[in-house]
């Protein structure tokens, strides 16, 4: 599968959730998409649908493609504690992912391209990487010639005060520190991890 780029609204409506960001699309027609729209009769999903609709909805969330999703899954699952957990802890790791988190970039999509772009310094090096897995205690920045960038000033002058606990932001060296794999509670996005764990058991 390569990497979606298709009507994002779409996708929104088929989970039902604004999983790209705000959308007014949603908002107004809050039913799957379709010829007949709110007015088709749909029947009951099996387990297995539900279950692989939530593993989907992850991968159209983080940006991950099949095969980085199964490799993610098998490290969660060699880790010690609940792999569900594990493999959100995984994603929310990823420096793309940071790099949205930190309010460097509005969407996850443009964080991606930051860091294709080579915009953003771990540890004061460049990573080009945007599935790079970090580290308790890494620094994420904008490298100095990328911070006159009008996506990333706009992006930052918009964001909000820092609202996940498991990152630090530095608003003066517009730099942000990896501190911990953040707790499930804390991660705010709307996902049955469970049921992409019983996905994978079958």
């Amino acid at each position: 599968m390569a990497r979606y780029t298709g009507p994002k609204s779409k996708i929104a409506r088929k989970f039902r959730e604004p999983i790209f960001g705000p959308d007014k699309a949603l908002d107004r027609k809050n039913y799957p998409p379709g010829q007949h729209g709110a007015s088709k009769r749909r029947g009951k999903q099996s387990e297995y649908a539900t279950q692989l609709q939530e593993k989907q909805k992850v991968k159209y969330t983080y940006g991950v493609l099949e095969k980085q999703f199964s490799n993610l899954f098998k490290k969660a699952s060699s880790k010690e504690g609940i792999t569900g957990t594990n493999l959100l802890q995984l994603l929310e790791a990823r420096l793309d992912n940071a790099v949205y988190r930190l309010g460097i970039a509005t969407t996850r999509s443009g964080a991606r391209q930051l860091v294709s772009h080579r915009h953003i310094l771990v540890n004061g090096e460049v990573v080009n990487i945007p599935s790079y897995t970090l580290r308790a205690g890494d620094v994420v920045e904008v490298r100095e010639k990328s911070k006159t960038l009008e996506s990333i000033a706009h992006s930052v002058a918009g964001r909000m005060i820092n609202k996940y606990n498991w990152l630090e932001w530095d608003a003066k060296s517009l730099s942000g520190k990896f501190l911990h794999f953040p707790e499930r509670e804390s991660i705010p996005e709307n996902i049955k991890e469970n049921l992409i764990v019983e996905l994978y058991s079958k």
